[in-house]
């Protein structure tokens, strides 16, 4: 992969997300506006009730915006069939989750290979693609190994294998080390890191903040609005705003 067009990968403009609950209607996310462009890596990070969940499932095509507008890739998201949103899902969005959502009865290879399945790819074609999946991620001698045989950082790798097999323009990891010790954490964040080198696109969902200063922008979340977006991470804590810094660490 490239990074060298910065084609706009996903452009959110003025987005609100309500929900009807009862009587009431409840506004989590509120003209949340957001760009990212093609070799990005970038950081939302806020405590929990933030909305950065409700905007990771927006973001993933697993729920569609209230009002404003989506675009991803070039496509827009609002008012999309649900088999609509779960094909551009499937098209355009590599998940990695906390959990690592993997079959235990199924071997790496097979847990892998299982969303080339559903996309109606040869058997040669994803023999191919999950095996060169796993090597990317350092895992080509465990591929006959079940989850309960791996480790959990070894677990992780085959979900991020899983999210590369399919080609997406984009990986969506949301708190990917938060099943981790530290050290397997720090690992799997390097791994995370060379991916985006190598050019892929990047949106990680996060409360901490130690995890969201290795993306190349963090974007802050807030009561439901995007409060804070600045390209050099390292210049943190200082420049959040009140109070964002300390609900952050209680979180962590």
């Amino acid at each position: 992969m490239s990074k060298q067009n910065g084609a706009v990968l996903i452009d959110i403009q003025e987005l609100t997300k309500s929900y009807v609950m009862g009587r009431e209607v409840v506004t989590v996310l509120k003209q949340v506006s957001l760009q990212v462009k093609q070799g990005d890596f970038v950081a939302i990070v806020g405590p929990s009730g933030s909305g950065k969940s409700t905007l990771m499932n927006v973001i993933g095509c697993l729920d569609s915006p209230s009002e404003g507008s989506y675009r991803l890739d070039g496509i827009e998201v609002k008012g999309q069939s649900d088999n609509k949103l779960a094909e551009i899902r499937n098209r355009k969005i590599g998940f990695i989750f906390q959990g690592f959502h993997l079959l235990p009865r199924l071997t790496a290879f097979e847990n892998v290979e299982l969303p080339l399945i559903y996309s109606g790819l040869s058997a040669k074609e994803r023999k191919g693609r999950t095996i060169k999946a796993l090597a990317q991620v350092g895992l080509e001698d465990r591929i006959n190994h079940r989850p309960s045989e791996l480790s959990g950082g070894q677990q992780q790798r085959v979900a991020i294998a899983r999210a590369l097999a399919t080609h997406p323009p984009i990986l969506l990891a949301d708190e990917p080390t938060g099943a981790l010790d530290t050290r397997t954490g720090q690992e799997v964040l390097k791994l995370i890191e060379q991916l985006n080198r190598e050019g892929h696109t990047i949106v990680l969902i996060t409360h901490d903040m130690d995890v969201a200063k290795r993306a190349s922008r963090t974007v802050i979340m807030r009561d439901g609005v995007l409060s804070e977006q600045r390209s050099d991470s390292n210049e943190a804590d200082a420049r959040l705003p009140n109070g964002v810094q300390e609900r952050l660490i209680e979180q962590a």
